[in-house]
């Protein structure tokens, strides 16, 4: 048997309204009847700690869309991601807030595939002439907001919503987890 390795599982879309309850006891059960221990919750937004031999954060993510499906009737898109990527999320957000000051929200996006050059281009090309930013990692989007988050013109445009499917976090949550479960 392999070394057992941690990983965090970002669920997207649930616990929006009646039809999409997930709550955290069901998120854990469904979790370890994939299979995988040490699981853990932090807040009822879909953020799960577990642990596994596997190595593919793709297939994680698709072990675990199976069970959720099967247990809820409805698709849980799940961007599942490692403790480092975690923790290099994290030193980018102290680097942004170094260089630039806290934005009012700062959410980071995170994402199931890398996305592509012209799709980056395009998410910056859509935060131009705005008071918001988008600073683009490796399968996540740092989103720094000057206004109020449902007056912001860029997450409303196709040139962010080109980055992908993706679920988002505050920055706090992605600070917090990463603290908790490292």
């Amino acid at each position: 048997m392999g070394e057992v390795t941690t990983y965090v599982a970002f669920l997207r879309a649930i616990n929006l309204g009646a039809k999409r309850k997930f709550p955290k006891e069901a998120i854990k059960a469904a979790t370890e009847g994939a299979g995988f221990t040490g699981v853990e919750t932090y807040i009822n937004t879909g953020n799960v700690r577990l642990e596994t031999t596997m190595r593919s954060p793709e297939l994680i993510a698709a072990k675990l869309e199976k069970a959720y499906l099967a247990d809820r009737g409805f698709e849980v898109p799940t961007m599942v991601l490692t403790m480092p990527e975690l923790a290099e999320i994290v030193a980018e957000i102290d680097e942004l807030w170094a260089g630039h000051g806290e934005p009012k929200q700062h959410s980071v996006t995170l994402y199931a595939q890398p996305p592509t050059a012209e799709s980056i281009a395009a998410a910056q090309a859509a935060a131009e002439g705005t008071e918001d930013r988008v600073v683009v990692g490796r399968r996540w989007a740092h989103v720094l907001l000057g206004v109020n988050f449902h007056q912001s013109r860029l997450l409303t445009s196709k040139g962010f919503a080109g980055l992908g499917t993706g679920t988002a976090r505050n920055a706090t949550v992605i600070r917090a987890v990463t603290s908790r479960w490292s």
